[in-house]
């Protein structure tokens, strides 16, 4: 018989949700998931397989704890600069990070990213009654927004044209 897990599993995983959407996958090291999750690094073999396998369980926890709540408040959204509002003070850092760092050479994170950024366009489009294309173009600049840190109060600038247009 086997020793007991010494560790929460789901606390290690919240935990490289902040890792990972701080630093992304190649800025954390096996070595500061040791550090930072107080596993030994023989246990995160064993629970996770290699630091990949705890980066998806994490995306997936991001994806489920962070990016479907989201979603749900954009389903009720009432104008398009609420929507923007509630992404853009959305903490997505594991998605932007996950997008642009990892889903162009990594399938699996392509599909989680695609799936994610699928059901927020799904949610603006419906809560404002337009299409999914024009809803995916307010999500790519809400994200965008998000990604550069509102540079000149350009999100401030967009809601408030949005809250005079509606």
């Amino acid at each position: 018989m086997g020793r007991r897990r010494a560790f929460d599993e789901d606390e290690v995983v919240r935990t490289a949700v902040g890792l990972f959407g701080a630093r992304a996958f190649d800025g954390v090291s096996v070595d500061d998931l040791v550090t930072h999750l107080g596993v030994h690094r023989n246990s995160l073999y064993k629970t996770f397989g290699s630091k990949r396998g705890l980066y998806l369980a994490a995306l997936r926890r991001h994806v489920a704890d962070d990016v479907r709540p989201l979603a749900e408040a954009l389903g009720a959204a009432p104008d398009a600069a609420t929507a923007l509002r509630l992404v853009t003070s959305a903490d997505l850092g594991l998605l932007l990070f996950a997008a642009v760092d990892r889903a162009p050479a990594d399938e699996e994170v392509a599909a989680e990213v695609s799936a994610a950024l699928a059901a927020l366009d799904q949610a603006i489009a419906d809560a404002l009654d337009i299409s999914t294309a024009l809803a995916g173009g307010l999500t790519a600049a809400a994200l965008g927004i998000l990604l550069r840190g509102n540079p000149d109060g350009v999100g401030t600038a967009l809601t408030q044209r949005f809250d005079s247009s509606d």
